[in-house]
C-alpha cells in the first residue's frame, strides 16, 4: 500500500532541543528572579500594608516564571549526553525550582533566599553555556 510511504519522512534530522537553538537562555529565569530580589528588598523597607500585600502578589507572580523559565531549560533544552557530563544539574535544578517556589522564595519576603535563588540560576547558566558552545563549535 502507498499510503504509509507517503507519512514516512524523506529526511531523517536530530537536535539536542525541541526548536533551533537560540530560543533558550537562562538569562529569562535570572531577570524575574532579580525583580523577586528587588520586590524582597523593597517590602523589607516598607511598613505600608497595601504596598506590602500588592508587592507580595508581584513577587509570587515573578516566582512563578523563575519555575517556569526553569523548568523549560529544564525539561526541552538539557538532554541525557547533558546530565550524564553535568551530574550535578538534576540538583541544581531541583534546588533552584525549590528556592523560587513554596520553600523557597515564594514563601518568602527575605532577599537572602532570593540571592540564593540568583547563584542557582548563575550556576545553570554557566553549564548552560558551555553546552551552548559546545554545541556552536561543533
Amino acid at each position: 500500500m502507498r499510503l504509509p510511504r507517503l507519512f514516512t519522512p524523506r529526511t531523517t534530522v536530530s537536535a539536542h532541543c525541541d526548536l533551533p537553538c537560540g530560543v533558550y537562555d537562562p538569562a529569562q529565569a535570572r531577570i524575574e528572579a532579580e525583580s523577586v530580589k528587588a520586590i524582597c528588598e523593597k517590602y523589607q523597607a516598607n511598613e505600608d500594608p497595601e504596598f506590602r500585600t500588592r508587592a507580595l502578589i508581584v513577587k509570587e507572580q515573578r516566582a512563578e516564571l523563575v519555575k517556569h523559565h526553569l523548568w523549560v531549560l529544564w525539561t526541552d533544552y538539557f538532554k541525557a549526553p547533558h546530565f550524564e557530563q553535568y551530574p550535578e544539574l538534576h540538583t541544581l535544578f531541583n534546588e533552584a525550582t525549590k528556592l523560587a517556589g513554596g520553600g523557597g522564595s515564594k514563601g518568602s519576603a527575605d532577599p537572602e533566599v532570593a540571592g540564593r535563588l540568583l547563584a542557582k540560576i548563575e550556576e545553570i547558566s554557566t553549564i548552560f553555556w558551555a553546552t551552548k558552545n559546545a554545541t556552536t563549535k561543533a
